[in-house]
């Protein structure tokens, strides 16, 4: 029966190809890495040449019971729906006790729903040579620690910020950055993007999402030169006029 199989293949005696060289490994999974959008469908193959009593795949969702007189069989799911899933191919080997049996990499992710840049408890101009914090807000987007957010300045790119949360489901993340303006910076177009690292598996380019452009307009200290309070700031606005 399914649930028979299922107890035996998870059991501590069972054979794990993980263990093994991979030319020995008689379990063969076809794409042996998968990367799908939360939603969308998925497959694998699982195959081997060796002669077995049965084979199967054993997961949550699309599981497929004990086959015999297979050489290939396929894991399935026309929408995916799972978040944590963990799908492994097994194999009953005639002439050997214990299966062997070999787990199908999944990652399952979902790009945001939005990407924002703001700056924290401030609005209008900004004061050169004042430090101010950046945030950029990326809403519902998983798994969290294939998140890049990339700041940039105009076409410069700026730093990147990584996370380390393992939690699988879609999250809303924030990151911050600390700028001090110069009057250089007048003018400047500041903006974040979200990146999802997913591997050589996965789309290509991997997916990303732009904030709007925050706009920048600095505001220059007065400095007192020859004994005279002037403005040594000209803002490129009024050069343009």
């Amino acid at each position: 029966s399914k649930t028979s199989v299922q107890a035996l293949s998870r059991s501590p005696a069972c054979y794990s190809c993980s263990f093994l060289l991979a030319g020995n490994c008689p379990v063969v999974l076809q794409p042996p890495a998968v990367v799908v959008e939360y939603g969308t469908s998925v497959s694998a193959n699982c195959s081997t040449s060796k002669p077995h009593f049965e084979m199967a795949w054993e997961v949550s969702q699309g599981a497929v019971d004990p086959q015999e007189g297979v050489q290939l069989i396929t894991w399935n799911v026309p929408r995916l729906e799972e978040w944590d899933i963990k799908p492994l191919c097994y194999i009953n080997i005639k002439n050997q006790e214990r299966p062997d049996k070999r787990h199908l990499p999944v990652i399952v992710y979902k790009t945001p729903d939005s990407v924002s840049i703001s700056i924290v408890n401030h609005t209008g101009p900004v004061t050169e040579g004042t430090q101010y914090e950046l945030q950029c807000d990326v809403q519902n987007v998983a798994p969290v620690h294939r998140l890049t957010v990339k700041w940039y300045k105009g076409q410069t790119l700026l730093t990147d910020t990584f996370f380390n949360d393992p939690t699988k489901t879609p999250v809303n993340q924030s990151a911050t950055l600390q700028i001090s303006p110069s009057r250089a910076d007048d003018a400047a177009d500041y903006w974040c993007e979200a990146e999802l690292r997913l591997g050589p598996a996965a789309p290509q380019p991997p997916p990303t999402m732009k904030s709007d452009p925050l706009h920048i307009t600095v505001n220059c200290k007065l400095l007192e030169v020859e004994r005279c309070a002037s403005s040594y700031c000209v803002l490129k606005s009024l050069q343009n006029k």
